[in-house]
């Protein structure tokens, strides 16, 4: 009775080992393709990415979801999705008070647009690019988000086994993909998101500097 007890002890064991063996190299699997979309993050708005990461494991339950994980989940990859789109719609520029001023690209420049009195800022207006840029970054925040291993195990646990192979090759082929067509139309705006450096269209801050100061009529007079 007692190596029943134990034949019976270990069977359970070795189960639970291989089970937790399996999903330890699904995990590592599933780890190494989301490293090979590392370089595509760069492309993305920085902030919306770290708040997908951060939230995403409370939201599904690190995986182990109910059907409220499963709404949760699907509310925040659409509104991470439209906020990685909504940024490529956007622009920053140093304004006269020396701030850094951010707003919405518009047909006819920036809006709203503060300390901008010597500022083109019709150097900011929209362009058949930035939707070229907002469908990209749409698209490459989708690729980053549905194959997170908390979403696979939400919402397809099946697919990271059947579909492994192609996992492993979509993200290098779109990664090459995308990044030609970032090469053909770069992306030289500053919006929301977005790490900060000089202006994108390299305008009124510098230009200010190199402008010889007004003079006072009085002093000529």
């Amino acid at each position: 009775m007692i190596a029943d007890v134990s034949s019976l002890n270990s069977t359970e064991t070795s189960g639970t080992t291989g089970q937790r063996g399996g999903r330890t190299r699904s995990m590592t699997d599933m780890s190494t393709i989301s490293s090979s979309i590392g370089s595509l993050i760069k492309l993305l708005p920085t902030g919306t990415v770290f708040m997908f990461q951060f939230l995403n494991p409370a939201v599904t339950n690190s995986g182990d979801c109910r059907t409220s994980n499963k709404c949760l989940c699907a509310i925040l990859l659409v509104v991470c999705g439209f906020f990685c789109a909504f940024a490529s719609f956007t622009d920053s520029y140093t304004g006269t008070d020396k701030q850094r001023h951010y707003g919405i690209v518009t047909t006819k420049g920036l809006w709203p647009s503060p300390a901008s009195i010597s500022i083109d800022l019709s150097e900011y207006r929209l362009r058949g690019r930035d939707f070229v840029h907002a469908a990209l970054s749409l698209f490459l925040f989708a690729l980053l988000g549905l194959l997170d291993i908390n979403t696979v195990h939400c919402f397809y646990p099946a697919f990271e086994s059947t579909q492994k192979r192609l996992l492993e090759v979509l993200p290098p082929a779109i990664g090459v993909v995308v990044s030609g067509v970032f090469m053909m139309y770069p992306n030289i705006r500053h919006g929301i998101g977005y790490p900060l450096s000089t202006d994108s269209t390299d305008t009124t801050p510098k230009s200010n500097d190199s402008a010889p100061p007004p003079q006072n009529p009085n002093e000529s007079a």
